[in-house]
């Protein structure tokens, strides 16, 4: 019974460190795919700014030679 015992608890203790493990993975994804979400609205907020400061370049420009 005590071998039994101490086998079981051996594989109980296994498992919990392998669900720890598995829980502390998930977790690194998670914050990986949170992180590359991030930076990718942060590229199409920055496009998008450079993008309407063009276009606001350019249409003040036409309008300034159209006016002149």
């Amino acid at each position: 019974m005590v071998v039994v015992v101490m086998v079981v608890e051996e594989e109980v203790v296994v498992v919990v460190v392998v669900v720890v493990v598995v829980v502390v993975e998930v977790v690194v994804v998670v914050m990986v795919v949170v992180v590359v979400v991030v930076v990718v609205v942060v590229v199409v907020v920055v496009v998008v700014v450079v993008v309407v400061v063009v276009v606001v370049v350019v249409v003040a420009g036409v309008v300034a030679v159209v006016v002149a």
